[in-house]
């Protein structure tokens, strides 16, 4: 995931909302979300190279999603993938508060993230940069691939979105939310921030979509769970990168009552209509 955006416990119909994007290279093998198939009761994707999930929601209500902390100058090529912390959390029975504190003393081993772990009752974010468990206040959150709240353009853009949205009514469905998550405006080079991949990829990561040859937005995700345990799940995924550039898109969903066995699962599919992608008039 290179976008979080999350609603805690400040709508009157609906406990949590998640807005989030995942940025990859085009050519990483992955599986749309799906029911995994094992006990765990997880609804996610799957990152096939690695095993792991970006983001994941159980029948029972944990959710879990992670971000890379992007330093290229402390990356290890031979540390375990960051998607099994999504995974672990979610096959877990521990509240999140207990399994990030037991969690944490190995957590120096993974390069850089930021996870966002909850259940019905609680949110927290830990990162191992900070190596700190924070439980969250309500309110409006946003990760990117930096800290919690960092005030980057996509950040800062994608939150005030969404309260804006929000504001509207309380009857937020995800096709209401998806288009947010497909704005493409360029920052001025002045509001980038400098994680030692030069400007000119600082350019490509900068918008909340993200469309390059070799790498983008691969989907779209959208999970709201209300006050009633009612949980909706959908994500977006993209052929946007196609030699015909269809920008094509295909929509999973599914939705189930808190702790229930059963799922519902419906499908669609149809164009992409991408947000402004116009570049700033000056560069600073």
């Amino acid at each position: 995931m290179c976008l979080i955006l999350a609603a805690w416990e400040n709508h009157p119909t609906n406990r949590l909302i998640i807005a989030s994007n995942r940025d990859e290279f085009l050519d990483r093998p992955t599986l749309a979300m799906h029911r995994w198939k094992n006990k765990s009761g997880i609804v996610a994707g799957r990152d096939i190279k690695a095993g792991g999930t970006w983001l994941g929601v159980t029948r029972n209500g944990r959710f879990a999603a992670i971000t890379n902390f992007r330093n290229p100058s402390d990356q290890r090529e031979n540390a375990p993938s960051r998607g099994k912390i999504v995974t672990d959390f979610l096959e877990s029975n521990l509240d999140a508060a207990t399994f990030l504190n037991r969690f944490k003393p190995g957590a120096q081993k993974f390069n850089g993230f930021n996870l966002l772990a909850g259940d019905q009752n609680s949110l927290y974010w830990f990162s191992n940069i900070k190596d700190r468990v924070t439980r969250l206040s309500p309110g409006y959150h946003g990760l990117s691939n930096h800290l919690l709240n960092t005030p980057w353009p996509k950040v800062a853009r994608g939150k005030k979105a969404l309260k804006e949205l929000l504001a509207r009514g309380n009857n937020i469905t995800p096709q209401a939310i998806f288009p947010l998550l497909k704005e493409r405006a360029q920052p001025n080079d002045g509001e980038l921030p400098d994680t030692g991949v030069g400007i000119e990829k600082e350019r490509m990561l900068a918008p909340i979509f993200i469309k390059s040859p070799t790498y983008g937005t691969r989907c779209s995700t959208v999970l709201i769970i209300t006050r009633e345990g009612t949980i909706n799940l959908c994500e977006q995924t993209y052929d946007q990168f196609d030699e015909q550039e269809k920008n094509e898109y295909r929509e999973r969903c599914f939705t189930w009552q808190t702790g229930s066995q059963r799922v519902q699962q419906r499908s669609d599919s149809g164009r992409l209509h991408l947000g402004r992608s116009e570049m700033s008039p000056t560069r600073d």
